[in-house]
């Protein structure tokens, strides 16, 4: 690693050591040291196995998400956590990037309404019915290209948990 890349970044430089370069205390590397692996697709995901009980660790920005088929397990993960960084538990986990969850005993539910009604109430179609898909309807009134191109792609974010209305969505932003 070069000197040169911290060069204009406060905070990375020592005067008494200027040809040192200090790593960082970050998440990443404490989890990376008490056995916990990436994952394969999403680099943000942490998993250990401890027997055959599983603890996933989701990091995203300045938050972290923790669950485990283990109780005892998340107590761990809290105090070692709480030991090396200040943190404060938020609690039972609702909302997360658009998706809401319902956490009991048969499982967690995950569903998108309040995400749904933000986009209805954001593209100002709160009062709008249902219908069939009927073609293009060229004598119909122009369309704000910007609206429609935010709107569809507030749609292609919902697809994530509805793949049932992949084609749709994606019949649309042919247009």
């Amino acid at each position: 690693m070069k000197r040169s890349m911290f060069h204009n970044h406060l905070g990375f430089e020592d005067h008494k050591h200027p040809n040192h370069v200090y790593k960082l205390k970050k998440t990443l590397y404490f989890l990376l040291s008490h056995q916990y692996e990436r994952g394969n697709v999403d680099k943000t995901l942490f998993i250990k196995k401890v027997d055959s009980d599983v603890i996933l660790v989701q990091i995203y920005m300045d938050d972290i998400l923790f669950g485990s088929s283990n109780a005892k397990l998340c107590e761990d993960f809290v105090k070692a956590m709480q030991g090396e960084f200040e943190m404060s538990m938020m609690g039972e986990l609702l909302f997360f990037l658009g998706l809401q969850m319902k956490q009991s005993k048969k499982g967690i539910f995950v569903c998108q309404s309040k995400y749904c009604n933000d986009i209805l109430k954001k593209f100002e179609m709160e009062a709008c019915k249902a219908a069939g898909y009927k073609g293009v309807d060229e004598a119909g009134p122009e369309v704000d290209q910007t609206k429609y191109r935010g709107l569809i792609g507030s749609l292609i974010y919902l697809t994530a948990s509805r793949p049932d209305i992949m084609f749709d969505i994606c019949l649309c932003a042919r247009f």
